[in-house]
């Protein structure tokens, strides 16, 4: 897969455009629906106003024409007759208009036909001028009965053009409802998409952190993803093999140093054996004493160089879990029965507390750390005492709890009591004093199926607890 060349920031820029482009076209597409309609709603106004005011114009044509013909008539003057003439043509006109806007001809031709016989009355002898006269006006009612009829229909056109309109407007806002919801969900699933795209290489980012925070060297991390993702992720993976390679430097130094202490503590192990067995002449009590000295002395040494040896070996097999599902309380059931001689060679009464609890550890392990605390708290124990492992499902994580009612750690140690090689002023009497390391390799241990042990402060003796999250 090719690596994206775009940056984060560039990516977001381009999802924020996406979005807004969306939502901008829906808006804009609102904003000409709203003008059309508007264009529309001003064309049907104005039409309904032309149309309205024709059909008026044709009522006070039909006035017009009636006092014009019906004076023509009396007074026989042609100026009346060529005004008459000028309304009619002026009638036909508008009726022209009403025609095109859409009045049916059973309407129009009626009008026109009465206006016909209307103007073949003007024309006659002078002798019949009355009678045309009132003809003319029999006439001219029937016209005012059309032009009625006319102006009705032309309401009922005005109407249906409005409801026509309405309808326009309902389908439009429908429209345009469903197209800004589509593009407000389309818009919501886009940013959840983008989000969710965009944090994934964060979240491998922050899993590989807490990958090296555990050393989990072994693992290459490699993030597909934004430009500046893909740096981060060659950063991290340059970083995990510096630890690698000094991880593998530190443990052969310690190697080296000590398989070269070891040499010359062997020969100078065999040189005071030598000197205390007499072989190179009878000593003195001056002389075996200081043999003595020197014999424990190396015996010390070589418990240190061996201590070293098997906490470097400890942390590097912390790296290398094998996690399977386990019964935490079967485990601490095993772990008392493995170390109940030794609790009962010290009259101690060691018990687990806590029902069944499942979780995914390195069993080994994890019986490791336990049993080492364990084996403090027997050893530290006075007689007749109460050693207690108490199992607890708390929210995220499993506790272990190591109660005991010894002595207790000093508060001077409190803070320095995990260290390698570290060994606290409080100690058993009549025991072999301890390398320090039993701790260090617990917490080694813990930390690296992501837990963490802690030294709380109880009111006797010492307890620890080991908390392991559910996540492992």
């Amino acid at each position: 897969m090719k690596p994206l060349r775009l940056s984060f920031q560039q990516l977001l820029l381009v999802a924020f455009l996406l979005i807004g482009l969306l939502l901008g076209a829906a808006a804009l597409r609102a904003l000409f629906s709203l003008e059309t309609l508007m264009a529309q709603s001003r064309e049907s106004a104005a039409q309904a106003i032309a149309l309205s005011t024709a059909a008026q114009s044709l009522s006070e044509r039909s006035l017009t024409m009636e006092r014009a013909a019906r004076q023509s008539l009396v007074l026989r003057d042609a100026q009346l007759r060529q005004r008459f003439m000028e309304a009619r043509g002026n009638a036909r006109d508008i009726l022209r208009q009403l025609n095109d806007n859409e009045l049916p001809s059973a309407f129009a031709t009626p009008w026109r036909t009465q206006l016909d016989e209307i103007t073949e009355l003007l024309d006659g002898p002078p002798d019949t001028a009355l009678d045309r006269e009132r003809a003319v006006a029999r006439a001219f009612r029937e016209l005012d009965g059309h032009s009625a009829a006319i102006a009705q229909q032309v309401q009922a056109i005005i109407s249906s053009r409005n409801n026509a309109l309405q309808e326009r407007f309902e389908t439009s806002r429908q429209q345009l409802t469903q197209q800004v919801v589509g593009s407000i969900g389309l818009a919501a699933v886009l940013a959840l998409g983008f989000g969710v795209w965009l944090a994934r290489p964060f979240q491998r980012l922050e899993k590989a952190i807490v990958g090296l925070g555990e050393n989990r060297l072994d693992v290459p991390i490699d993030i597909p993803g934004p430009a500046d993702v893909r740096r981060v992720s060659q950063q991290l993976d340059w970083l995990r093999l510096r630890l690698t390679e000094l991880d593998a430097d530190k443990a052969r130094f310690l190697r080296h140093i000590s398989h070269e202490l070891k040499t010359p503590l062997a020969s100078l192990h065999e040189g005071v054996a030598v000197l205390g067995d007499g072989v190179a002449g009878a000593l003195n009590a001056n002389q075996t004493e200081v043999v003595g000295i020197l014999r424990h002395n190396t015996q010390l040494l070589q418990h240190q160089i061996e201590a070293l040896l098997r906490f470097n070996a400890a942390a590097f097999e912390a790296r290398q879990l094998r996690r399977s599902r386990t019964d935490l309380r079967a485990l601490l059931d095993d772990l008392i029965d493995a170390q109940r001689l030794h609790g009962l060679a010290h009259g101690l009464r060691v018990q687990a507390e806590g029902g069944p609890l499942w979780l995914t550890v390195d069993r080994d392990k994890l019986a490791s750390a336990v049993g080492n605390l364990l084996s403090n708290a027997i050893r530290f124990s006075p007689r007749g005492g109460l050693v207690r492992l108490v199992l607890m499902d708390l929210p995220g994580c499993a506790c272990i709890d190591i109660i005991d009612q010894g002595p207790g750690v000093a508060e001077a140690d409190r803070d320095r009591i995990f260290e390698p090689f570290y060994r606290g002023e409080r100690q058993p009497q009549n025991t072999v004093r301890g390398t320090g390391i039993g701790l260090s390799i617990v917490h080694e241990y813990v930390g690296a199926h992501g837990g963490r042990i802690t030294l709380l402060r109880p009111s006797e003796g010492a307890h620890f607890r080991i908390e392991l999250p559910h996540a492992s």
